[in-house]
């Protein structure tokens, strides 16, 4: 990015579809790589990546009854011995079609598409997702619309299971960078998940405020599956009011709960629900704010603490510091965590030939 570039922009990588940049008052405020090959060498964390072909955790690494059979899925949770964002290769470690110049509900954007063949992780069925990125002004508010879709295109099953969100917090070079630049046009830079900071010059996220849409959330067990008890978070205020992360605490990483009627109202494809607040969060020092709308009625909030990108080094010598706990907060709109391996939560997943699934996720930013 050069000083005569705009001062909000987005910039987009095809591995992953994954954001690389989320650029506001000219700050990037999403944890990220300077170059593409880092996302395939230094990426545990999932900085940016289209999470898919489930979201979060399947018990066990194991879908029952499926196709009137069981599925065996890449383990990749640890002691967990669960499945974990789509397996060790998930959608994120993959290279999209695209990006491809969109025009999309009036708006300037980039569209990527992924073919997730049968047998991909385990999973049944070959899948086609697409992602599209648009994004708008509104005043002096930065917009980012995503907007995800699959479809069962192979005739190797009757259904599967599906979840895409953004993680955002082989050796081929031929990666595609996309900056769009908002009423600036797009800039196509051929060849060369995300975790928000809010303070993008300092190490952690200390300081920056939190106010969440709900308290609600899933219990977990020992092996981080949700026990499928309902309750209300401890130890941060009611839904609403704002709570300040500290050096350590609160230490979250948990699914919260918009819709506790999901497994039996949700539909397959939640675009055309309204948008619901997810999560405002600020930070003082730069007065920089940020607000996740969705039609998801769940989402992931990670604290980072579990965070840790080790130190890179770019072809001309010069050295990425290493990123530890606590310097970006993930925020993931989904399904339920194990909606996958529950049957009495599949509904929310499961789809069949000549079925969508979809969903749509706003990110509004401004500096005050």
């Amino acid at each position: 990015m050069t000083a005569t570039e705009p001062e909000s922009a987005f910039t987009f990588l095809s591995q992953g579809a994954l954001i690389q940049e989320f650029k506001v008052a000219g700050q990037n405020i999403v944890q990220s790589f300077p170059e593409a090959i880092f996302y395939k060498t230094h990426n545990d964390a999932y900085l940016g990546e289209t999470i898919g072909r489930t979201t979060n955790r399947v018990e066990g690494a194991k879908i029952e009854n499926l196709n009137g059979r069981d599925y065996d899925l890449a383990v990749n949770d640890g002691s967990n011995h669960n499945s974990l964002h789509g397996g060790s290769r998930g959608w994120g470690k993959q290279d999209f079609e695209g990006p491809k110049p969109v025009h999309r509900n009036g708006k300037e954007g980039v569209q990527f598409r992924y073919i997730s063949k049968d047998g991909e992780e385990g999973y049944p069925g070959t899948v086609e997702c697409f992602v599209w990125y648009t994004a708008s002004m509104e005043g002096g508010t930065t917009l980012l619309q995503v907007e995800y879709q699959v479809e069962v295109i192979g005739e190797e099953c009757e259904e599967t299971v599906v979840g895409v969100t953004n993680h955002r917090y082989s050796h081929s070079l031929y990666c595609f960078e996309y900056v769009l630049g908002i009423g600036h046009g797009l800039t196509d830079l051929v060849f060369i998940s995300s975790y928000f900071n809010v303070n993008p010059g300092a190490s952690t996220t200390e300081g920056t405020n939190v106010t969440l849409g709900t308290t609600d959330y899933l219990e977990l067990d020992p092996h981080q599956i949700p026990t499928g008890h309902i309750t209300a978070f401890p130890g941060i205020p009611s839904a609403g009011s704002p709570f300040t992360l500290g050096a350590h605490e609160p230490a979250i990483d948990d699914c919260f709960i918009m819709d506790t009627t999901a497994p039996t109202s949700c539909p397959l494809d939640t675009r055309t629900l309204p948008l619901r607040t997810l999560a405002t969060i600020s930070h003082p020092d730069t007065g920089l704010h940020l607000e996740i709308q969705s039609t998801e009625p769940a989402f992931q909030f990670y604290t980072g603490d579990g965070l840790y990108i080790p130190e890179a080094e770019t072809d001309k010598g010069v050295k990425i510091a290493p990123r530890g706990r606590r310097s970006g907060i993930a925020i993931e709109p989904s399904r339920y965590v194990n909606c996958a391996g529950r049957e009495d939560w599949r509904r929310m997943c499961k789809i069949r030939k000549g079925e969508l699934w979809g969903a749509l996720s706003v990110y509004r930013a401004w500096k005050e």
